[in-house]
Order: C-alpha cells, then structure tokens, then sequence
C-alpha cells in the first residue's frame, strides 16, 4: 500500500489543522494504521492509531484530549485532526499502515509509510 499525508502547515499556538493520509491498494481497511511525528533532533515518535474498523484508538500522553484519530475506509483515507496546537507540536508528521492486530506505538510495528508532512506552530 502506498500513503501520501497532506494537510500539514504553519499555524498559531492554540489553531487547529486536520491532516489527512490516502492509501491507494483495495486493503486499506485491513490496515491498523497511525500517525507518528518527528521533531529535529529527535526519535520519531508514536501519536495516535486506530483499528481496522475504527472501533478502538489510542494515544500518546501528550496528544490526549487535543488530538482525534479517524478514518474512512471508503475513501481509503485516515485523518488527525489537531486542535489546541503547543509549540511542542511541531514536528513532521508521518501516517503509517500495519499488518497488526494491535494498535502499535513502534515504528516497527509499521510495514508501510508516507512521505511526511511538516507541521509548524508558532507562538
């Protein structure tokens, strides 16, 4: 499966931005898939995930409560939508899609990634 994220940009402490994933392949829905971010300087980490149905999602600590994991199957496309951005939100984002019947916090535990999208927020 191939993934292209779009939706990233420059926005103000306390703004929103929804980025978006579409998958091209019939086997997205088979799919658990994430969002990951990586700031410079730093590991890539673990955002959000949902399951194949969108039933169950989970998310780091720090995204809780601002961040929303979602998905439509039908258009072959995952969402992120971020409100109350922090400075520390700052990253690029990438989405990723797992042949895995858990939700994955690891790169690893990922077989297939987009290109990133850069997320900027400013004070």
């Amino acid at each position: 499966v191939q993934l292209q994220a779009s939706g990233g940009g420059l926005v103000q402490a306390g703004g929103s931005l929804r980025l978006s994933c579409a998958a091209s392949g019939r086997t997205f829905s088979s799919y658990v898939m994430g969002w990951f971010r990586q700031a410079p300087g730093k590991e890539r980490e673990f955002v959000a995930a949902i399951s194949w149905n969108g039933g169950s999602t989970y998310y780091a600590d720090s995204v809780k409560g601002r961040f929303t994991i979602s998905r439509d199957n039908a258009k072959n496309t995952v969402y992120l939508q971020m409100n109350s951005l922090k400075r520390e939100d700052t990253a690029v984002y990438y989405c990723a899609a797992g042949s895995i019947l858990r939700l994955g916090v690891r790169p690893r535990d990922y077989n297939y990634w987009g290109q990133g999208t850069l997320v900027t927020v400013s004070s």
